[in-house]
């Protein structure tokens, strides 16, 4: 059973805590892990990228030129990919980029990504976060008092628009509502920090 620190928002050292076996150390599995941030990426792609082809593009209903006895090329319409203005040969289309990856798989890598962090050492648990008001010189002076790193997520089980507003201007720092918990964001970042009752949601669902 994993012990990880428990720290207040003043990064003082207030306890341990035990996680749970079957979320926090469980097998740390890359190929799942891959799979999953392949796919996530995959799916944010919009996919509307597009290029006209010669049958799209305007002009060149006539013959540039007469096909002999001029020295050039022959040339049959300006709508050619070969003219500047004519149509792009196999260029992109609208697709869809969309991977499924099956809910077990997704629950392995993600089980995976927390016990790396767990593993590294660079999961700590926060007693709670109440911020009344976005207070942004509080909230870069804890990431700097537990020295989070360039890059950090703070999880939390409660919506605060305060909550996000202070760490909006931080460069590297990032909060995510537990709901929204994936595992590309979690190996995104160098530091994980999980609010006591996240933890125990987190548990919850995958724990079983």
């Amino acid at each position: 059973m994993p012990t990880v620190k428990v720290i207040n928002f003043k990064g003082e050292l207030i306890g341990e805590e035990n996680l749970s076996d079957v979320v926090f150390a469980a097998p740390v599995h890359v190929p799942a892990m891959h799979q999953v941030v392949v796919a996530q990426q995959a799916n944010a792609r919009q996919g509307t990228h597009s290029t006209r082809s010669r049958g799209e593009v305007q002009g060149g209903g006539r013959k540039p030129w007469r096909q002999k006895h001029t020295g050039r090329a022959r040339h049959g319409s300006r709508r050619s990919p070969l003219w500047v203005g004519g149509g792009v040969t196999h260029g992109p289309r609208p697709r869809d980029y969309h991977q499924k990856v099956n809910r077990k798989v997704r629950r392995i890598a993600l089980k995976s990504a927390l016990s790396l962090k767990v593993i590294e050492g660079n999961l700590v648990l926060l007693d709670r976060l109440e911020i009344e008001k976005p207070d942004t010189k509080g909230m870069a002076s804890f990431l700097t008092e537990i020295d989070a790193g360039k890059k950090v997520l703070l999880m939390v089980s409660e919506s605060s628009g305060a909550i996000y507003k202070s760490a909006s201007n931080i460069p590297g720092a990032r909060v995510l509502h537990v709901d929204s918990i994936n595992v590309y964001d979690i190996l995104d970042h160098n530091r994980m920090i999980l609010t006591v009752d996240a933890a125990r949601k987190i548990e919850e669902v995958y724990g079983a």
